[in-house]
Parts: C-alpha cells; structure tokens; sequence
C-alpha cells in the first residue's frame, strides 16, 4: 500500500489541482442543493447590505457606490417581498434604513459634490 493512500487519497489524480477544485466545485454544489434557497439568497442580501454600508460610512461618503449596492438590494428585496420570509424577514426594514442614510448623507454634501455622484 502506498503512503498516501494510507491518507485516504486513492490515486494521484486526488493531488492533482484541476481534480481538487472539480471536487470542490460538485462539494459545493451539492451543499447548496441541501441549501433553502430562502436562506442562500437572503446571505447574498446581507453581503449587499454590507456593501452599502461601508460605502456610506466612508469618508466622504461614496454615494454612487452606495447607491449601485442599494438598488440591487432593493430590487431582489422589491421583487421577491414574503418569498424570503422568514429568512429575509429583516431585510425590508434593514434596505429602509440604508436609503434613509443614503438621502441624509447626500443631504448633508455641498451641491456640487452630490452633482458629481
């Protein structure tokens, strides 16, 4: 018996890299086919969420960067409402939040700084 089938690898092709990461990609795919899709969706808004969030407390805050994470969390927030429920049950007030922050920080910009974003 070779020394690294001891190790639980059967043939070299375990070693080889492409094999690995085949391996891992069907790993993951076939968790996310256990996966609630309510719950793989709602992490993705989380992720959106958080992306706005650091662009918003930035100094200065990144407006147009902020504002492209928000739409995009809005519109699957928007257009899939109850669907996520009750995984996404806090991202509708949590996207309200973030405009709100949105439309006072950009309040709070000089005129010509808010026309650049």
């Amino acid at each position: 018996m070779e020394n690294h089938e001891v190790h639980g690898i059967d043939s070299e092709d375990d070693l080889d890299p492409d094999h690995m990461a085949d391996r891992a990609l069907h790993d993951l795919r076939s968790e996310l086919l256990g996966a609630d899709p309510r719950v793989v969706i709602t992490n993705h808004c989380y992720g959106l969420f958080e992306l706005a969030a650091v662009y918003l407390s930035a100094t200065p805050p990144q407006l147009s960067e902020a504002q492209l994470a928000i739409d995009a969390l809005g519109g699957i927030v928007d257009a899939l409402g109850e669907r996520l429920h009750p995984a996404g049950a806090e991202l509708a007030p949590g996207l309200a939040s973030l405009r709100l922050a949105y439309v006072q920080l950009s309040s709070l910009l000089p005129q010509g700084e808010r026309d650049a974003e």
